[in-house]
């Protein structure tokens, strides 16, 4: 992804963080018994970098997050080789996250579900947390009132959740999408998604494949928490799996409403352990292709698997990255 920065608009507090090591600040000299001259005008500086910025998560065992690893623990890959790593951050920062709900049909009778579910992820988020939320059946509607774009407010967000009636078919690829869009509105740079749905999309002007393209080239972590109705085989469970694959996300599949519930929170517990870790690529992307990219991560007498996006595109439009 690529950022351009000049000396009045600092951009995110991650960049922030970033050029403060590689801009040289101005400092005004004055030597003693001279007055000073007159300021000139500011000059502006810009700074252009192909800063890539991949959220990672670290677990230790099936789905137990692990904190507060250093940065000498991670290695960067891109298309074979190493990359230096020029930001890494680390511990319960921030993030804009959005639920991504089905409202169909199917889910008439689990409202009270998606209520619990969502409590249980607003009670373990940050405080400064953005949210927002996008109901969709064969229509796709954001949440919260149009005046909103994200929300601090539990009450709101509850709220937006029982706005409009369930019913009707499943438009999940476009929800997905529009979701992913609302995010690129967002201030703080940490971005997340959460999907809740059995994967069967009936309704959606876009496809499946359309969905992944646009998931790949976000910088969101994209969580799916499945619906699937096992006793009738209903859903499509691949989708949710390739889905949060392509972000780095995990996709969870819980059998019982409980599970749900502890699938949301566990969510909310495992942003708040992820890590941020972004570098300059040797070989800019100016072409716009996917480039292959590969975190490790190494503890001696520990054995950790690595959640991370798979690659990114660059080259392209702000709103495509």
């Amino acid at each position: 992804m690529r950022f351009a920065v000049n000396a009045f608009d600092w951009g995110t507090p991650m960049l922030r963080t970033l050029l403060s090591a590689v801009l040289v600040p101005l400092a005004v000299l004055q030597v003693s018994g001279q007055e000073p001259t007159p300021a000139a005008a500011v000059p502006v500086f810009k700074a252009q970098s192909d800063l890539v910025v991949l959220h990672v998560n670290v677990f230790d065992g099936k789905s137990d997050a692990v904190a507060e690893l250093p940065q000498s623990a991670f290695t960067v890959v891109e298309e074979g080789r190493p990359q230096p790593i020029t930001f890494f951050s680390a511990g319960d920062v921030p993030v804009a996250a959005g639920l991504v709900i089905d409202n169909s049909s199917s889910m008439i009778s689990r409202r009270p579900l998606v209520l619990a579910g969502s409590k249980a992820f607003i009670a373990s988020s940050h405080p400064e947390d953005e949210l927002f939320t996008v109901v969709f059946n064969e229509h796709v509607r954001l949440g919260l009132q149009p005046s909103i774009a994200f929300t601090r407010s539990p009450v709101q967000i509850e709220g937006s959740l029982i706005r409009f009636p369930a019913g009707g078919q499943t438009a999940l690829y476009d929800a997905v999408i529009e979701g992913l869009d609302h995010l690129d509105q967002a201030d703080l740079q940490k971005r997340v998604l959460i999907v809740l749905s059995d994967g069967e999309d009936n309704a959606s002007r876009r496809s499946e494949a359309d969905m992944l393209h646009r998931a790949g080239r976000s910088d969101a972590l994209v969580y799916t928490i499945s619906t699937v109705d096992y006793a009738h085989q209903t859903g499509r469970p691949s989708v949710l799996k390739r889905l949060a694959a392509r972000t780095g996300g995990v996709a969870y599949f819980p059998r019982s409403e409980a599970e749900i519930v502890k699938a949301f929170t566990e969510v909310a517990a495992n942003i708040r352990r992820g890590y941020s870790i972004g570098y300059v690529p040797a070989t800019p992307n100016e072409d716009g292709e996917y480039r292959r990219v590969k975190v490790m991560v190494r503890v001696p007498g520990r054995n950790l698997s690595v959640r991370a996006r798979d690659g990114y595109t660059a080259g392209g439009d702000a709103d495509s990255q």
